[in-house]
């Protein structure tokens, strides 16, 4: 699993790069994306980001890649209000 976590300044380039991202993982925060794929993926999503939107990026703008291993423990605690996920209504 890969965790991308980014703070860019820019509205529009931010809501590029979150749709960019979308496509490969799920949001699981505002600026935190989860990607379960392998590690072939994630280079064509470093590839892409030097290609597409690292030229627009500002001097505060940065862009965090973790490879957390498989076997790692990881603690969620709180009500993530920006994870997404099925939508199930009933009448």
């Amino acid at each position: 699993m890969f965790l991308i976590v980014y703070d860019i300044k820019d509205d529009k380039l931010r809501t590029r790069f979150a749709k960019f991202l979308k496509q490969f993982g799920r949001r699981v925060q505002y600026s935190v994306f989860e990607i379960m794929n392998s590690p072939r993926i994630l280079e064509n999503i470093r590839v892409e980001i030097e290609r597409k939107f690292e030229k627009h990026f500002e001097q505060s703008d940065s862009v965090l890649i973790f490879d957390i291993p498989d076997n790692a423990c990881i603690g969620r605690f709180g009500y993530p209000v920006n994870e997404e996920g099925d939508l199930i209504m009933s009448s």
